[in-house]
């Protein structure tokens, strides 16, 4: 008997709001759930999630040769999903967590089943904070972050939770894990 796919979990929010250390954290925390590590033209030594770096030249041939699930360009960079590695982990019947792209989350709904959205929220105050502790971007790249973080989903998803990580990563953690997995009792 075939066991039933794991659901991708889709992990969107704003610049800032801690989409990467939630989903570290709610990997470790929850044994049903992995992560999915993305293919992106950036240098290996960017920080945040773990990646694998490529060159736009090898991005376009993985591309054409069908490695990726669902692949975008945002803010200059190329995404990919590694088709084989996300089939793997979904047969193993966990969810599998992404960090995606807003603009493509009605692709992905239609191409995976199932299929969830976290949109993790934190409060404007938070957000500037953590942009400015991190320093990656200019003072004017961070405005426009901050403007852009407003920005709503799509219409027409099916499956969205939102998470607020304005408080404790522990507390943002839990918030996930009982959306996914409800308590019985």
């Amino acid at each position: 008997m075939m066991s039933e796919l794991g659901p991708v979990i889709a992990v969107v929010g704003p610049s800032g709001v801690g989409k990467d250390s939630l989903m570290l954290a709610l990997a470790q925390a929850e044994p049903r759930l992995s992560l999915l590590k993305r293919v992106i033209t950036r240098t290996p030594d960017a920080g945040g999630e773990e990646y694998q770096a490529v060159s736009e030249a090898v991005f376009q041939d993985l591309q054409e040769t069908g490695a990726f699930a669902l692949h975008w360009q945002a803010h200059g960079l190329y995404y990919g999903l590694p088709a084989a590695d996300l089939q793997r982990q979904r047969c193993e019947g966990g969810g599998v967590l992404v960090n995606f792209s807003r603009a493509v989350l009605l692709e992905a709904q239609a191409l995976f089943d199932p299929f969830v959205v976290f949109s993790v929220t934190a409060t404007p105050d938070v957000l500037a904070a953590r942009l400015k502790m991190r320093d990656r971007e200019t003072k004017s790249e961070q405005l426009l972050r901050l403007a852009r973080a407003t920005k709503p989903l799509p219409d027409g998803l099916l499956q969205v939770i939102e998470i607020d990580n304005s408080g404790s990563l522990d507390a943002a953690v839990m918030a996930a894990q009982h959306a996914l997995y409800p308590p019985r009792g």
